[in-house]
């Protein structure tokens, strides 16, 4: 049967499908691994910190309190740092102060639009496990388009966000 449909083609009968093809317009502009460093360590200074700065002196009373129970501190900082940042990307068209502060945003990338909750729930729960892990955030600069692992697992995509400019 394959023979058959080898000669078809080669005798010009049967045309190739081009909808294997990918158009160049199906491609995603991701931004680049320096871009989404700089937002992230923004993030990190305009949400993690006042929240872990909060857990260390209002709940813990002081820095000694807090390092007894260090567990439990980087607990409740990274509970709250994962709500408010899922929030911010619900409310804020997918993205985070740092995303917005590089002009970029987070997209689905089957949609191409806005992830849904769970997309973000997913993304965010999968970045904490990624930092932890080292390993989600290092494997952006082997690739080409400079994905992480929440990136991977959530299908998602952060790309340069031409509305804001």
């Amino acid at each position: 049967m394959a023979k058959h449909r080898f000669r078809d083609v080669k005798q010009g009968k049967v045309t190739k499908d081009k909808g294997m093809k990918k158009s160049k317009k199906d491609t995603i502009p991701y931004a680049s691994s320096k871009i989404k460093i700089k937002a992230f360590l923004t993030d990190s200074f305009m949400i993690f910190m006042p929240i872990f700065y909060f857990i260390i002196y209002i709940i813990f009373d002081n820095l000694k309190n807090a390092g007894e129970h260090k567990l439990e501190a980087w607990s409740y900082a990274l509970v709250a740092y994962f709500i408010i940042q899922t929030i911010f990307m619900l409310k804020d068209k997918g993205r985070t102060p740092g995303l917005r502060s590089q002009n970029l945003k987070v997209i689905d990338k089957y949609t191409k639009q806005k992830p849904s909750l769970f997309s973000i729930v997913f993304r965010n729960l999968t970045s904490i496990l990624s930092l932890l892990t080292i390993f989600g955030w290092v494997m952006m600069f082997f690739r080409k388009d400079n994905q992480t692992l929440h990136d991977l697992l959530s299908a998602t995509a952060v790309v340069p966000d031409n509305e804001a400019k």
